[in-house]
Order: structure tokens, then sequence, then C-alpha cells
């Protein structure tokens, strides 16, 4: 936990905040903390700053708070993913929430397995944590909105044309493709597939949208790897 991030309910007062649970245990077993210690701070959805601790047990921790710094940007990125298996959503959307993307679409695709789309870690409140413990990690106070679409075709013919509006687009597929740009100074529609990479009709829809596809090179990643390695060689 690189950032101590309050929500709106641990406010007691101004300048004032209170927290529990798995935020005071870390602070408790990882970090030993003690009274006057000072910790890099934020509040969910605002600014940044410095909280110092004023008391500590094993129920409650007390701080008096200073936050007036904005966050990091975000990227100007609409990120469409293709469903990913639970166990590697769950890093996925730590990761995305890491590095700053600032939109998420969870979109089917004919190699989704339909089971997928029935985890307990697509409830709201399982992704929420998930990019909570993201925004710790990188020293962030925003979340990234996230959209789930379960039917790819209507989504890619009837709505991402207003998301990658005025966007460049681009559709990371294995072949004989351009490869993949570097630097990108604009905003951004990324489309990335499943396990096994988006099927031609799929390729072919998004083409009809404007996108265009690019590969990484001829090695096959996992599609966390190619989330993170795609989003770094683009920006």
């Amino acid at each position: 936990m690189n950032l101590l991030l309050f929500e709106q309910q641990d406010l007691l007062a101004p300048g004032r905040a209170q927290i529990s649970g798995r935020r005071l245990q870390h602070l408790l077993h990882t970090h030993k903390a003690v009274v006057g210690q000072s910790f890099r701070a934020g509040l969910l959805g605002g600014c940044q700053g410095q909280a110092r601790l004023l008391e500590i047990d094993n129920q409650q921790a007390l701080f008096d708070v200073q936050l007036d710094r904005a966050p990091p940007a975000k990227l100007p990125v609409t990120l469409v993913l293709a469903l990913p298996r639970p166990k590697m959503l769950r890093r996925i959307l730590q990761n995305v929430a890491s590095m700053g993307v600032a939109r998420l679409v969870l979109v089917n695709s004919f190699r989704v397995e339909k089971s997928f789309w029935q985890t307990p870690f697509l409830q709201p409140a399982a992704v929420r944590e998930q990019l909570i413990l993201g925004l710790e990690q990188a020293r962030d106070t925003v979340l990234p909105e996230v959209i789930l679409e379960k039917r790819f075709k209507p989504f890619v013919e009837d709505r991402l044309g207003q998301l990658a509006a005025g966007c460049h687009k681009l559709v990371a597929h294995p072949g004989e493709f351009a490869p993949c740009p570097r630097g990108l100074d604009e905003p951004l529609c990324l489309a990335i597939g499943p396990e096994g990479g988006w099927i031609e009709y799929e390729v072919g829809l998004l083409r009809q949208q404007g996108f265009v596809p690019v590969q990484l090179g001829e090695r096959i990643l996992r599609v966390e790897t190619a989330v993170t390695a795609l989003l770094a060689r683009l920006f």
C-alpha cells in the first residue's frame, strides 16, 4: 500500500479521518505504524497529500489529514478487453488501475467462455476492491470507469463508435500486421482479445469501425502481459 486511500465515510470532520479493517491491519503489521508517523494519503476521487497518525489501536486509527495535490493524470485510453479468466481478471483490474487507464470495457468474444460472466469477481464490489488495490499501488485516487458488454456485435456496431469518437483506434491481433506504434500523444481506443485472440469475424467488425490491427511480434503473450506491454509501449 503506497497510498493510504480514504473514502468519504472515513472523514469525521475537516482535517480528520479514521480507518479500520484491511487498511488498519496493513498499517499495524506491514508499516508497524506509530503515533506521529506521516503517510502519503489521498481521498478516493479527490486530492492527495499527507496524513499524520494521531491515535492507533487494534480497532481503528485516527489521522490529521492535509490533502492539497491533484492526483496523477489518467492515460487517455479506452481499453476494450475481451473478458479474461476470473483469476486473471483480478490481476488485470489492478494493473489497469495502476497504469492509469481512464475507461475499461469488458466485452464478450467468441472465445470467452460463458461461465466467465457468472464469476463473483465481476460483482461491482469485487471489481471496485481490485481497482482500489491498483490505485493504492500506483498512488492514484481516481477509479477508472468500468463497463460490461455481454454482446459483442451490438456493442461494436451500436456503441463502440461513440466511446471511441476522436480516438486513435487500434486492435491488437497476432498476424502479418504493422508493429504496434510507440509513444502516442493522442487519445486511444485499444481492443485486446481473449486467450487465443479475436476470431477473424470480430477483427472484421472492428476494422469496419476504423480499428487498425497491430501486433507485438512473433511471441504470443498472456492477456495480462499483453495489456501491460501494449500500454507501456503506446504511452
